[in-house]
């Protein structure tokens, strides 16, 4: 992106570095680093990716005047519109992609001249380094795909990482993880190929017991194809041959890997993203996707939450109560059952009936924002009723 040329580098020395995985090429996917290629690493970070992209992002501020939400025009159309191109939707599956393939994601942050953040970008890089100046301040200078160098300060970049063992400033690589089971998926998915090919081609084998010219061999493979395979064939399912020729007949089971080693693959790579087949073919139960959910979503939700607070906001900023949150909606894919139950949570203060609403697919309703309360359910002090 041309905002990228805009910034400036300054004399620094390398600290750190880390090697991106690139998706680069095209044609039959084959295990160079390109995952993204692999329809099963495609199809085991898809449901986490749309789930993130759906939360919603609030600026918070609770000081002594109470709770607001979303005080500041700035804040709320920047978290709606992070930038020209794209909505925070497309944004957060952009990083979220990235931070499953990589176990690092970056997003950079335009600022104007009072020091206020105008836009957000999503990092697409194929390597970063981590940079010092003089003063020891911290830079990242990318590499981009485009070839292009650019280096931003490190207060200017949202930093997303996971799996941290070696390295104190990135996440660790999944290239040595997942190298093993990608090349097993590879050889498979080409092993299917000359399968489907081989029992298309070949279905019986001949053998003569004589020695024969080549051009009487395809004579006599000629003549078995019209007396036994062919459609217009008088035979009724029975082939007879003599003493000079034996027949058999090739299996295509003999050729098609095997099939119980394939499904433990693809659960290794399902497991190692942290997701199972009900979650990736939409057929989970409401308990399955509340597991998925604390277990894989909910992290990252946590992690986007603080580093967009302590990235958009001052240390003076956040003491006054100004913190970004991300909500997402859990309980959109419970059971219509668990969903009316909400009723309970509106009657004791819980939820507005607006918030019931939204969960239910319904549009807001006028004063709905208000919460309500049964007369049974009101505080208590002195142990009476107020």
């Amino acid at each position: 992106m041309g905002i990228f040329s805009r910034t400036k580098n300054q004399a620094v020395t390398t600290t750190q570095s880390y090697k991106m995985i690139e998706d680069r090429g095209s044609g039959f996917y084959a295990w160079n680093g390109n995952i993204y290629r692999s329809d099963i690493v495609r199809s085991a970070i898809r449901p986490k990716v749309r789930a993130i992209g759906k939360t919603v992002a609030k600026h918070i501020r609770r000081d002594v005047n109470g709770l607001k939400v979303n005080p500041e025009a700035y804040m709320r159309f920047l978290l709606e519109e992070p930038n020209p191109h794209m909505t925070m939707q497309q944004l957060l599956e952009r990083t979220i992609t990235q931070l499953e393939l990589n176990n690092n994601a970056f997003i950079f942050i335009e600022r104007n001249e009072y020091d206020y953040p105008v836009a957000l970008y999503p990092i697409n890089t194929t390597n970063v380094e981590v940079l010092t100046n003089r003063e020891g301040f911290l830079y990242y200078r990318f590499m981009l795909r485009n070839g292009n160098t650019v280096t931003f300060k490190h207060t200017d970049v949202i930093h997303l990482g996971k799996d941290y063992n070696d390295n104190e400033l990135f996440g660790d690589s999944n290239h040595e993880a997942l190298t093993p089971l990608m090349e097993i998926v590879n050889t498979t998915d080409q092993g299917i190929v000359k399968a489907i090919k081989n029992s298309n081609i070949i279905r019986w084998l001949l053998k003569f017991n004589q020695t024969l010219r080549p051009e009487d061999i395809k004579k006599q493979t000629t003549q078995f194809v019209n007396d036994f395979l062919s459609s217009e064939s008088e035979s009724v399912g029975a082939a007879a041959t003599d003493s000079k020729m034996e027949a058999t007949q090739v299996d295509p089971k003999d050729y098609v890997p095997n099939e119980k080693q394939m499904d433990v693959t693809t659960k290794r790579v399902y497991a190692y993203f942290n997701t199972n087949e009900k979650i990736i073919t939409s057929t989970y139960s409401e308990d399955d996707w509340i597991a998925y959910y604390e277990s894989a979503i909910e992290p990252d939700i946590v992690q986007l939450s603080t580093l967009f607070s302590r990235k958009l906001f001052s240390r003076k900023e956040r003491a006054f109560g100004n913190k970004i949150v991300f909500e997402s909606n859990n309980l959109s894919f419970a059971s219509m059952a668990t969903k009316l139950q909400l009723v309970q949570f509106v009657d004791r203060g819980i939820m507005s009936p607006n918030e019931v609403r939204e969960i239910l697919s319904y549009a807001p309703a006028p004063d709905g924002d208000t919460f309500v309360r049964r007369l049974d359910t009101a505080a208590i002090e002195g142990g009476e009723t107020k």
